[in-house]
């Protein structure tokens, strides 16, 4: 006997921080623009490196947005969850950006270690600047919604190293300012990349639990296991499944062996409805389907997983 407590909960994940990202977005841009033109002018690899930065964060938002269209499309016959993966695979392109970027900043550094440009310091630093209160006003705007979204939060880990970036910028520009030492910027852009290369691989490690169907973080099996346990009427319990299908959609199964006198209607309507409101209060898990067993079938059952 199987059963599903599932649930319509509306916009899950990206979706209901559209405005958000949109937002985001519209900043990124404008502030790329104006770092682009700075560095040709400045001559800054620090403000090219910066500015390459916010465009893949542009891009991984403007990612994000049009996967979070995709996802809030309906379920069909062939694709039983609909696209709400198209998220995380939104996100993993976002990490693999990222990555490329680092690289290519690293590569262009060491070039440039040979050489000494000449670089003008006081367009590199108002650039600087006007992106790092840009990162702040995005930081702001992000920071509601980073929690319940991956893309989201790779949005907003993406323009926190912005932000620290814009500062790295700012420092190398006032070093050249005051020293004349000219390879503080070359230094700025490769400390650019180390931080953009950790968020990336966070956020690529992220991904690909959710694409291997990895227990949740903080989800503990065995709690969970003990908390079904304590129904009345469960005898056992095995094959449990957690896995999650996009941001915030955590998913459930489990096979309920429960005592013989439980399989009827009524009986087994009670702890179906105690299942389900005990994963849903303690798990925040509301997507559950379970298959109950009496005791005296058990025995026919091969149990494949925990």
């Amino acid at each position: 006997m199987g059963h599903d407590h599932s649930h319509t909960h509306g916009l899950t994940g990206t979706a209901k921080h559209r405005k958000r990202l949109i937002m985001v977005l519209a900043i990124t841009l404008a502030v790329v623009l104006i770092q682009i033109v700075g560095a040709v002018l400045s001559g800054s690899l620090a403000l090219l490196a910066d500015a390459g930065h916010m465009l893949s964060d542009a891009a991984g938002v403007f990612i994000a947005l049009l996967a979070s269209w995709i996802a809030t499309r309906p379920a069909s016959e062939l694709r039983t969850y609909g696209y709400q993966r198209a998220e995380v695979l939104a996100a993993m392109a976002n990490a693999l950006i990222l990555i490329v970027i680092a690289v290519v900043i690293v590569i262009e550094a060491i070039r440039r270690f040979g050489e000494t440009p000449d670089v003008q310091t006081d367009i590199m630093l108002w650039a600087a600047v006007l992106g790092a209160v840009a990162n702040l006003v995005s930081l702001l705007i992000l920071r509601g919604g980073q929690k319940e979204s991956l893309n989201v939060r790779g949005a907003y880990l993406e323009v926190l190293g912005d932000l620290l970036g814009s500062i790295a910028v700012i420092v190398a520009a006032i070093v050249i300012m005051t020293t004349g030492f000219q390879a503080a910027d070359t230094i700025a852009s490769l400390m650019i990349a180390v931080m953009i290369l950790p968020r990336a691989w966070s956020l690529l490690r992220d991904v690909v639990d959710v694409l291997l169907e990895a227990t949740p973080k903080g989800v503990e099996v065995q709690m969970i296991r003990e908390h079904i346990m304590s129904v009345p009427g469960v005898v056992d319990v095995h094959d449990i499944h957690i896995w999650t299908i996009t941001s915030g959609v955590p998913v459930f199964s489990a096979h309920i062996v429960v005592e013989d006198s439980m399989i009827s209607a009524h009986g087994a309507d009670q702890i179906l409805d105690r299942l389900g409101s005990c994963l849903g209060s303690h798990f925040d898990t509301e997507h559950c389907t379970f298959q109950l067993e009496p005791a005296s079938h058990s025995e026919h059952e091969s149990h494949q997983h925990a």
